[in-house]
C-alpha cells in the first residue's frame, strides 16, 4: 500500500531586511514520503529566501518535470523557479529555458560540492541562473526542526539567515556559487 504525504502547518514570518519584505504566510506543506525533514526545512527555507504573494509550492518532488517553488505571472508566464538538491545538467538548462530566473539551493556536503564541480562549465551561459549551496551542518540543524506544526521566522540582513524555531535558533549562510547576470 502507498504511503501517503504527512501535512505540515507552518506559519511562516518573513522578515527580509535585504528586499524589505514583511510578512506571514500561512502554509499547508505536503511531505512526500520519500521526502526527509531536512529536505521539507530548505523546502521552507528557500520560500522564505524568496517570499512574494503570488509564489508557491508545486507537486515538485512527485513530478520530474516541475520545480519545488515557483511563482508565476497574472498570466501564465514563470517568472521564477527554485529547484532544490542536485538536479541534472538537462533539468537545468530546461528550467531556464521555462523561466525568467532559475535558482537551484543545494544542499549535501561533498555530494554537491561535486556535483557542482560537474555542472558548472555548462551552466556559465544561463544568465538567469542562480546557484547557492547551503552547508550540510546548517540545514542537518534545520532537520532537527521540524514539526508538523510549527512557527518559523525568519530573518534575513546583509546575506544572513537566521531561523527561529520555536525557541531554537539556526543560523544559515547561503554561499552563491552562481549568481545572475542581470
Amino acid at each position: 500500500m502507498a504511503q501517503k504525504a504527512t501535512i505540515y502547518k507552518v506559519e511562516l514570518s518573513v522578515a527580509d531586511m535585504d528586499r524589505h519584505y514583511y510578512e506571514t504566510h500561512n502554509l499547508t506543506v505536503a511531505k512526500h514520503p520519500s521526502e526527509t525533514d531536512e529536505r521539507l526545512m530548505v523546502r521552507l527555507l528557500a520560500f522564505a529566501l524568496n517570499a512574494h504573494e503570488q509564489l508557491e509550492f508545486t507537486k515538485g518532488i512527485s513530478t520530474g518535470d516541475e520545480p519545488d517553488i515557483w511563482q508565476k505571472s497574472l498570466s501564465g508566464e514563470h517568472e521564477l523557479w527554485v529547484a532544490l538538491g542536485l538536479p541534472t545538467e538537462k533539468f537545468v538548462r530546461q528550467s531556464c529555458g521555462k523561466a525568467n530566473e532559475v535558482i537551484v539551493y543545494c544542499y549535501g556536503g561533498s555530494p554537491a560540492e561535486v556535483w557542482w564541480a560537474k555542472i558548472k562549465d555548462t551552466t556559465t551561459r544561463f544568465d538567469n541562473l542562480q546557484v547557492i549551496n547551503f552547508s550540510q551542518k546548517d540545514t542537518r540543524e534545520l532537520g532537527k526542526q521540524a514539526r508538523r506544526l510549527m512557527k518559523i521566522q525568519v530573518n534575513i540582513q546583509d546575506g544572513d539567515v537566521m531561523v527561529s524555531v520555536d525557541d531554537n535558533i539556526v543560523y544559515v549562510t547561503p554561499v552563491k556559487w552562481k549568481s545572475t547576470d542581470h
